[in-house]
């Protein structure tokens, strides 16, 4: 068929079928499905259709049982024992359909976005609780953008900033996720492998021109557009603020990279190709190549023990914002690794850092 299979979860030789994950008509959802194995017959949807969200399954391996999970924007991770191939739960009485609590009051709502170079995109827009479209209100995205990770799949608690003291939906924030070409999304090798070479320039393209798109909107505040993000985030968050510092006003990046040639081989050169052969390419997707753009507020954020992302990438990034007199506010983990958590009191610090610094510089609630 013509659609990505996520992973295959069980070979069935002796009732001859493929059991395997997969999402034909919707990249941020997934599904059960089986085929046989005779390279003619189609794909047959074994999740319950009425479950409209994300599964998981781990099948035994005659294919008789599986462990059962299931959540989607608004329904809290629910789990069961079910029977192959008729997807029966095996106690009622602790099934999903009886345990599943929906959350009807959810502000997130899941859309698409054409941008103007016709490229169609999914995103999620949680939206202000209280909302009213005669005001003007703050919006905060959320990015990632690299081959390791998508940000807007269906799934429960995908739309919580973890880093924010309270309850931005409550304090009056839109919170926006949108995912560029290149993200693994169950949409096709030409999706997958068109960031090829292209890290920092195609997937900032694409996340740029959707958050123009999305805040045509007359109730987006233009002044308060903030942005942010952790490792790959974090360097999507700097080409933003940097490359099309026009939209975005404030951001946050934590752990960023922020020269490509800095980054480990296993990774930057399996989505980049060779610095001997390209180096221009690693030049172009760089944060540092357009640091001198900056003119909304910066915090960046890194561990000096960093063992992912080296502090190296921090430094030559501050050097290139200092020679173009780019003023910005820095914090240092000393000797905190990738994800700043070792230490005494230092989440609590962080997460207070990171939210005294959005409410001051991009502050919430309608006007």
């Amino acid at each position: 068929g013509k659609y990505d299979i996520e992973s295959i979860k069980c070979i069935d030789e002796a009732g001859n079928y493929i059991y395997f994950m997969a999402s034909p008509n919707n990249a941020t959802q997934l599904y059960l499905y089986k085929v046989k194995m005779d390279g003619k017959s189609d794909a047959v949807l074994v999740s319950l259709a009425e479950l409209v969200g994300t599964h998981n399954y781990t099948i035994s391996p005659n294919a008789k049982w599986a462990s059962h999970t299931f959540s989607n924007y608004k329904t809290m991770p629910v789990k069961e024992w079910i029977s192959l191939p008729n997807h029966k739960a095996v106690n009622t009485a602790t099934s999903i359909a009886t345990t599943m609590v929906t959350d009807n009051s959810s502000t997130v709502k899941y859309i698409t976005v054409t941008t103007e170079d016709n490229v169609t995109l999914d995103a999620w827009i949680n939206y202000p609780k209280n909302f009213d479209s005669t005001k003007k209100y703050p919006a905060v995205f959320y990015v990632y953008g690299e081959p390791a990770a998508a940000t807007v799949g269906d799934s429960y608690g995908n739309h919580q900033n973890f880093l924010y003291n309270g309850d931005m939906s409550e304090d009056g924030y839109f919170q926006i996720a949108v995912d560029n070409r290149g993200t693994p999304s169950l949409k096709g090798a030409e999706w997958r492998k068109s960031i090829y070479r292209k890290i920092g320039t195609i997937n900032v393209r694409d996340m740029a021109m959707a958050a123009k798109k999305i805040l045509s909107k007359n109730y987006f505040d233009k002044e308060r557009i903030a942005v942010w993000g952790w490792s790959g985030g974090g360097s999507s968050t700097l080409n933003l603020m940097f490359q099309y510092p026009d939209i975005f006003k404030t951001g946050i990046a934590i752990a960023a990279v922020g020269n490509q040639l800095f980054y480990d081989n296993i990774y930057q050169e399996r989505y980049m190709g060779l610095p001997q052969e390209n180096k221009e390419d690693f030049i172009i997707g760089s944060p540092i190549s357009y640091a001198k753009n900056l003119k909304g507020n910066l915090l960046y954020i890194h561990g000096t023990g960093d063992d992912n992302v080296h502090y190296s990438n921090a430094e030559v990034l501050l050097n290139e914002l200092i020679k173009y007199n780019k003023q910005f506010q820095f914090m240092a983990y000393p000797n905190r690794t990738h994800s700043i958590s070792e230490g005494e009191g230092t989440r609590l610090h962080l997460t207070t850092l990171y939210t005294s610094y959005l409410q001051k510089n991009c502050p919430p609630g309608g006007r």
